[in-house]
């Protein structure tokens, strides 16, 4: 086995950013003219799609702005593989597997259009959540100078005393927001591997895809076969778009995900510690959003979030780990370096860097390599009692997920679901 790479720590933030993070290539701020800065705070709608698309293409190719075309034959070797990998998991994991899914072979700025519009329903939640709570807070009449007054000339017609902040944040949300989702969309496509490496709470129809760019650089970073490790990544978005074909499992993610979001409250104090400084008459003040996306939500969260997210960790600890647990029983008989290629996937995704911190600042969720574990102990608990045909079972309804209690203890749930009483007991996954 070759060597594992050593884990890069982060370097210290740049102290000249106040948001400690480096700014955004590609996409340079100075250059917007007030007039477009102004037709888009005046744009309809709780968050601005244009400047989000923008800054997510932007962002994705990073200081590489040209993505090279992909070959004919990169998208057919991988075509073929994902046909491979979708009939080994309807052979053998025992899923209802829709065979023929959609393949796309794409690169990032692609990756970044296609999860914009796959999040909309959580991301336009949380643009009215916020919407509505700046929309109903009252100016604070504070007194004091207001830095949107111009020379003495106030654009925005604030009367003298009224606090500027409370007056121009319903107005400049859908342009910070649209910055910050873009920002983060971005970031995880120069991510990606596919479309399930982190647990998006996507409402478009499950497809199996694949980022060429972000596949050529990390088996070169981590001197795994090409070939070997592309089938890996194919077993992994078949097993994950098969569970998120079955209706209630991908309806109930978004559902969570939007609970989650909706619960997000406006802290005054940290909108103004973040935002106090955005002079919407100069648009380089945005930058250091765009390169913070969770400066945002870290000044919105809240304590009645707190049994959503309970709720969603647990459902999702579940979700990776019956993939894990199968990819594992298929992998090892056809891989020779499916252990090397696990572990650099295992590192992959629980030290994915900005990528995951902003899921975490958007969703509140964060796994950890121990909450991977532990999913996968209680698939490979269920197994050992029920093999493949038991651990299906987690998939006929909401009613079969597993406690918190029964996750670490796949007998009890085993014994609960066998119940004849199950009807008129409450499963889930609720703390």
């Amino acid at each position: 086995m070759k060597d594992i790479p050593p884990t890069g720590e982060p370097e210290d933030p740049d102290p000249s950013d106040p948001f400690g993070f480096p700014q955004i290539p590609g996409f340079d701020f100075n250059q917007l003219d007030l007039g477009q800065v102004m037709r888009w705070i005046s744009s309809p709608g709780p968050i601005n799609w244009e400047i989000a698309h923008q800054v997510a293409a932007a962002v994705s190719l990073g200081s590489d702005q040209d993505e090279p075309p992909i070959a004919d034959s990169v998208i057919a070797e991988l075509t073929e593989l994902a046909r491979a990998a979708e009939g080994y998991v309807a052979s053998e994991a025992g899923l209802d597997t829709p065979l023929g899914m959609g393949v796309a072979v794409i690169g990032r700025r692609a990756w970044a259009a296609l999860h914009l519009d796959a999040l909309h329903p959580v991301l336009e939640t949380l643009a009215s959540a916020m919407q509505v709570a700046l929309d109903s807070g009252s100016p604070d009449e504070a007194g004091g100078t207001n830095p949107f007054e111009m020379g003495g000339v106030n654009p925005f017609g604030m009367s003298p005393g009224v606090d500027p902040l409370a007056g121009i944040m319903p107005m400049l949300a859908p342009l910070l927001l649209g910055v910050q989702a873009g920002s983060m969309v971005g970031h995880l496509g120069q991510h990606a591997l596919g479309r399930y490496d982190l647990p998006l709470p996507t409402d478009d129809s499950p497809s199996l895809v694949f980022v060429e760019t972000n596949l050529a650089e990390f088996e070169t970073a981590w001197s795994l076969d090409r070939r070997d490790l592309r089938f890996y990544v194919a077993l992994h978005e078949t097993l994950h778009a098969s569970v998120r074909s079955i209706t209630w499992v991908s309806e109930h993610l978004i559902s969570l995900a939007i609970k989650y979001v909706s619960a997000f409250e406006v802290n005054p104090a940290a909108f103004e510690a973040q935002f106090g400084t955005i002079d919407p008459t100069d648009p380089s003040s945005l930058a250091g959003i765009a390169a913070s996306p969770d400066a945002l939500l870290g000044a919105m969260r809240s304590e009645r979030q707190t049994v959503v997210l309970r709720t969603l960790h647990n459902f999702t600890m579940v979700l990776e780990g019956f993939v894990d647990v199968l990819l594992e029983r298929i992998g090892t008989r056809l891989l020779v370096d499916f252990a090397q290629i696990h572990e650099a996937m295992q590192r992959h995704r629980v030290e994915n860097g900005e990528a995951g911190r902003f899921v975490e600042g958007l969703l509140g969720l964060h796994l950890k390599r121990e909450d991977y574990e532990r999913g996968q102990e209680f698939a490979r608990g269920v197994i050992e009692r029920a093999d493949v045909e038991g651990l299906n079972r987690l998939w006929k309804s909401e009613r079969m997920l597993p406690t918190p209690n029964e996750i670490d203890a796949p007998g009890l749930w085993l014994a609960r679901i066998d119940l004849p009483e199950l009807g008129d007991n409450r499963g889930g996954t609720d703390g």
